[in-house]
C-alpha cells in the first residue's frame, strides 16, 4: 500500500509543478499585448518573484523553484530580454525534476540511514515546526523530527541518530539544490538589469 501511495504522489507532483507552471506562462503570455509596455512592472514583478522564490528554497510552505522560475518568464515578456524555446523548456523540466526530487531526497537519506515512516514523518513535523524557531530551526528541524520518530518508533537511540542524520543530509541536498537554481535565475535576473 505504501508504495502504491508513493508512486501516486510522485505523479500528483509532477502534476500539480507541470500546471502550476503552465499557469503563471499562459497568464503571462497572453496578457503579454497589454503588459509589453509596463517593463518596469514586469521588472520589480521578476524581481519580487524571484525573492519570494529563493525564500521559498527554504520555507517549506511556498514552492520556492516554480515560482523563481515565473520571475524568469516575466523576464522573458519584457522586451530588453528575451531567452529561447529551448531556453526557458530545459529550465521548465529542470524546474519540475527539483521539485520531484525535493520530495524524494529527505526520504531516501532517512531509508538510506536505516529510517522507518515515523522517521520520516518525524521530518516532516520537524520541518514544519522548524519554521517558528527560525533558519536554524528550518535546518535542524527535521533532525531533531526524524530523531524523536525513531525513538518513539521504538528504536534504539544509535539507529535512531544514524536515521535523523539521513533526513538531514536529505534535507541540505535538497535545499541546496533549491537554492543552487533559484542562485542561477537570480543571476539571470541581474544580468538582464544591467
Amino acid at each position: 500500500m505504501s508504495d502504491t501511495y508513493g508512486v501516486r504522489h510522485f505523479f500528483l507532483q509532477i502534476t500539480d509543478s507541470c500546471i502550476s507552471l503552465l499557469s503563471i506562462f499562459a497568464f503571462l503570455y497572453f496578457f503579454k499585448k497589454y503588459l509589453y509596455k509596463m517593463e518596469i512592472f514586469l521588472f520589480v514583478l521578476a524581481g519580487l518573484l524571484m525573492l519570494i522564490g529563493l525564500a521559498g528554497s527554504v520555507l517549506p510552505v511556498l514552492p520556492g523553484i516554480p515560482i523563481s522560475y515565473a520571475g524568469l518568464i516575466a523576464l522573458h515578456l519584457t522586451d530588453k530580454v528575451q531567452y529561447s524555446t529551448t531556453f526557458l523548456v530545459i529550465w521548465a523540466v529542470v524546474v519540475v525534476l527539483i521539485q520531484v526530487l525535493d520530495y524524494y531526497v529527505p526520504i531516501w537519506g532517512t531509508k538510506k540511514f536505516g529510517g522507518s515512516k515515523a522517521g520520516v514523518w518525524g521530518s516532516t513535523i520537524g520541518l514544519v515546526a522548524g519554521m517558528f524557531f527560525g533558519p536554524l530551526g528550518i535546518v535542524f528541524g527535521p533532525f531533531v523530527g526524524a530523531l524523536i520518530g525513531e525513538l518513539l518508533s521504538g528504536k534504539q537511540s544509535k539507529y535512531a541518530l544514524k536515521a535523523a542524520f539521513g533526513a538531514f543530509v536529505g534535507f541540505l541536498i535538497g535545499t541546496v539544490s533549491k537554492l543552487i537554481v533559484g542562485g542561477v535565475f537570480i543571476y539571470y535576473f541581474v544580468v538582464a538589469l544591467f
